[in-house]
């Protein structure tokens, strides 16, 4: 058992002033610390008043990344009283300001595990001594590529990583001792980095190829040997690796990524929440995505799913879909479609005025869409005049303008409103206020991978699931589209960030009843229930002898 300066330091067993006298005298820090016993609730108390004095949202994270690294339960305490206060500052929007700057604010690696491409020998030591003998059973690793409205930020996107676990723990009660962030240094591409003196990360190109492939295969070995009961979760991958990845290993373990498939499950959990407000079919509706990325293909490849687990032939099914990019809509003759283009790519003899689609106005007004959903990162996008004649074409108009952060969103959903005369159905990627219009409060769904990805970690760990698949992500996404408040006027097409604990925990059912029913499981389980309340952690102070945290800790 640790002891003396050594447990003070240990951010998973640190209890700090709430150390009794008597714990004090046992584990030799008597004298180390004020006289005064504090209480957690008394920590949280006054943490918070801390943190209410930084001045801008950077230096509140900066105060509470370090109540992180010295605390972890008095960070969890703290989070879950503010949850909804503290997720835009720990992770996204704030998060994006922390990578931008974090050569010049590093202080401690945050427990992250850092895998360089040139030292591909060293993988499974490294992972071995940020894990310190815990028993790992969630990975979030990021080769920071491909960071949503961001791009190649190399070895600064960990914060990524460390952001996504934050959000596991605090909105699903996954055990902060059992989590591992991993940053894949693959070199960057980001020229501002490698001439930045103060820049962590290898200076050369981003390697690609075989050689990349490898390394990430020699990753995943690595991490199963020594976690056998993993849950892999990939983030922020770049559009020509991202699927090419989870293909290879969907079906050989535990693992989904969460840009192709998370953000989709949400988004399909608003579409399926819109048209239980509406009333209307998936079968019936017409699908854009502005954006052809691997979040927008992804997108469209969990709704197409969806459409054919509800009895849509998939050619059928298919013929629904529609993508738009920077050429505009994309057809078999585009140059440069990618592989995950090619299967949503439409026949120019569909159209009489094929070479005048060459943008979204254009598109728009040619296929005239029921559902649009934006993952450009294009301000603006979505104009008046778009808008509007979507709305002249369909009774109420799903509009997801998803990009972020706000700067980079495609419309506000206050004007959307207005636009469509309060007909339309709205999801954002950012926070939302609610819309005041004709006497109707509208209530705004943020379509935030946050809403889902907590819950279903959960259901898989709690489920000791082998496998990540279709029907589990289907299970989870009419879990959460269910949720929505049918009868209400201006009702969201997706629950509040603000009961994120609560749908987490329905989620996390939800997904373990699935892989019980598919017999994906690794270990029996009878009572669902009670074994996803048993995965989840809590943020108390446990008795150092007994805990399950400190035995975890070797």
């Amino acid at each position: 058992m640790l002891s003396g300066q050594n447990l003070l330091n240990n951010p998973f067993l640190n209890k700090g002033t709430a150390f009794t006298k008597e714990e004090r005298a046992k584990y030799g820090i008597t004298g180390m610390l004020p006289s005064t016993v504090q209480t957690l609730e008394q920590q949280s108390v006054q943490a918070y008043g801390q943190y209410l004095s930084k001045a801008t949202d950077l230096e509140k994270r900066i105060f509470l990344m370090n109540v992180f690294n010295t605390n972890r339960t008095l960070f969890y305490k703290l989070m879950g009283q503010h949850l909804v206060e503290f997720m835009p500052v720990v992770y996204d929007p704030v998060v994006a300001d922390a990578i931008e700057q974090y050569n010049e604010i590093f202080l401690k690696p945050q427990d992250a595990a850092f895998l360089s491409i040139d030292d591909p020998e060293n993988i499974q030591a490294s992972l071995k001594n940020a894990a310190a003998g815990r028993g790992i059973r969630l990975i979030v690793v990021t080769d920071a590529e491909g960071i949503l409205g961001m791009g190649d930020w190399g070895v600064n996107g960990v914060d990524i990583a460390i952001g996504k676990l934050m959000v596991y723990t605090a909105a699903a009660g996954i055990n902060p001792a059992q989590v591992l962030p991993v940053s894949i240094d693959a070199g960057t591409n980001n020229q501002e980095l490698i001439d930045n003196p103060l820049y962590l990360g290898n200076r050369h190109a981003r390697v690609t190829g075989d050689k990349y492939y490898q390394f990430i295969d020699q990753f995943v070995n690595a991490a199963e040997t020594l976690f056998p009961e993993l849950l892999l979760h990939w983030e922020d991958f770049g559009r020509g690796n991202a699927a090419t990845i989870l293909e290879k290993y969907q079906d050989k373990i535990t693992t989904f990524n969460d840009d192709i498939q998370g953000t989709g499950i949400v988004v399909l959990a608003g579409v399926l929440g819109g048209l239980n407000i509406s009333g209307e079919k998936l079968a019936d509706q017409r699908i854009l995505t502005f954006g052809a990325g691997t979040a927008g293909v992804g997108i469209a490849n969990i709704i197409l799913d969806e459409m054919v687990r509800q009895g849509t032939p998939i050619e059928e099914a298919r013929q629904r879909f529609y993508q738009v990019d920077k050429q505009g809509l994309l057809f078999e003759d585009t140059e440069g479609l990618t592989l995950g283009q090619v299967p949503f790519a439409r026949n120019r003899d569909e159209f009489t005025n094929a070479d005048e689609l060459t943008n979204l106005e254009a598109v728009v007004k040619s296929i005239k869409p029921t559902i649009m959903i934006g993952t450009s990162t294009q301000p603006g996008a979505f104009t008046e005049t778009i808008i509007k004649e979507m709305a002249a074409n369909t009774a109420r108009p799903i509009i997801m303008p998803l990009s972020n952060p706000t700067k980079l969103a495609e419309a506000k959903a206050a004007d959307i409103i207005e636009w469509t005369d309060g007909k339309a159905l709205i999801g954002t990627g950012i926070p939302a206020g609610d819309v005041e219009y004709k006497g109707v409060t509208y209530q705004i769904g943020q379509a935030n991978n946050a809403l889902m990805y907590p819950g279903l970690g959960l259901g898989l760990i709690a489920s000791t699931a082998t496998r990540v698949n279709a029907e589990i992500i289907s299970q989870a996404s009419r879990a959460l589209g269910g949720i929505v408040d049918i009868t209400q006027p201006g009702a969201a097409v997706l629950p509040p960030v603000a009961k994120i604990t609560d749908f987490s925990q329905i989620i996390a059912e939800v997904v373990t009843k699935s892989v019980v029913e598919q017999g994906l499981n690794r270990e029996e389980i009878s009572d669902i229930e009670g074994t996803v309340k048993a995965a989840k952690w809590y943020p108390e102070y446990q008795d150092l002898e007994t805990s399950k945290e400190a035995k975890l800790i070797k």
